[in-house]
């Protein structure tokens, strides 16, 4: 029986986060893998990940996460922006590897078909903390708590003047593209579609490099079977709407080797309850 399995937040770059992805398997050789991003931040790394990875699934559908758009002082591969998301994007390609830029593929399995949309939206700031009304107060805060995303120095939006310009940019071209498809839908995004899932972050104020607003009614305007995400590393399945929603990273291993299911990965998406 084909399923739709599903994970992120690899983080490659971790020897024991190495050793996991080397181990992952497809319950049956026609089942499906999602991944939600974060894979690595070195290009090579994120080759390696996918590569591996689709040796062994019958498909594999990525979408970026923000650390394979960051442009490491380290990494060979200098592009920033745009160019270094079309780079990753023809590299999918070579390996044969799904992306945002591809037609969406349709998954003809037990509770199908539904079409399986990956999207790459990033975030604009309005997931801002209490009591900050514009983009420039809710970074100032977190620079006074010292809650910054690392994405503020090494995720360059070039050729756009700033990340929310690109996130918008996204949004826009994405919706018209989720209007066209006429079946329920599994959407695949780093970022979780609604706030509500950032609502338990240790540190709150991160919740501005987390998503956008504007995607906040999706899940229900696109007929969402489930929705797969990532970026928070606190796997957990929760519902708004009636909809599910998947959260599937590894995350990093301080956080999921003390767990008593370490990993618990791949996560089945589909069939499901």
């Amino acid at each position: 029986m084909t399923s739709l399995y599903a994970a992120s937040d690899l983080h490659v770059s971790y020897q024991e986060n190495r050793e996991v992805v080397s181990s992952l398997r497809p319950a049956d050789e026609s089942d499906w893998l999602l991944v939600a991003g974060d894979v690595a931040e070195r290009f090579s790394s994120v080759e390696w990940a996918l590569g591996t990875l689709r040796e062994r699934f019958a498909k594999v559908i990525w979408s970026p996460g923000n650390h394979e758009l960051w442009t490491p002082p380290d990494d060979p591969v200098t592009l920033r922006g745009v160019e270094r998301y079309e780079a990753l994007v023809e590299m999918c390609r070579r390996l044969d590897v799904l992306t945002p830029e591809d037609t969406y593929p349709v998954w003809p399995g037990p509770d199908g078909p539904v079409t399986v949309a990956p999207l790459f939206l990033l975030y604009d700031y309005t997931f801002r903390p209490q009591g900050c009304a514009t983009k420039e107060e809710g970074l100032a805060y977190a620079h006074e708590t010292g809650v910054v995303c690392t994405d503020e120095y090494l995720l360059h939006p070039d050729p756009y003047p700033t990340r929310d310009d690109w996130c918008r940019a996204r949004v826009e071209a994405t919706e018209k593209r989720l209007t066209e498809i006429d079946t329920p839908t599994v959407l695949v995004n780093h970022y979780p579609l609604v706030r509500e899932p950032t609502r338990v972050l240790r540190y709150p104020e991160f919740a501005q490099w987390c998503g956008t607003e504007a995607t906040a009614d999706w899940h229900r305007r696109f007929d969402t079977a489930v929705m797969v995400y990532g970026h928070l590393h606190i796997p957990r399945t929760t519902s708004y709407d009636g909809v599910r929603f998947e959260e599937v990273s590894l995350g990093y291993p301080r956080e999921w080797q003390p767990r008593s299911r370490p990993h618990g990965l791949p996560r089945l998406i589909l069939p499901g309850a």
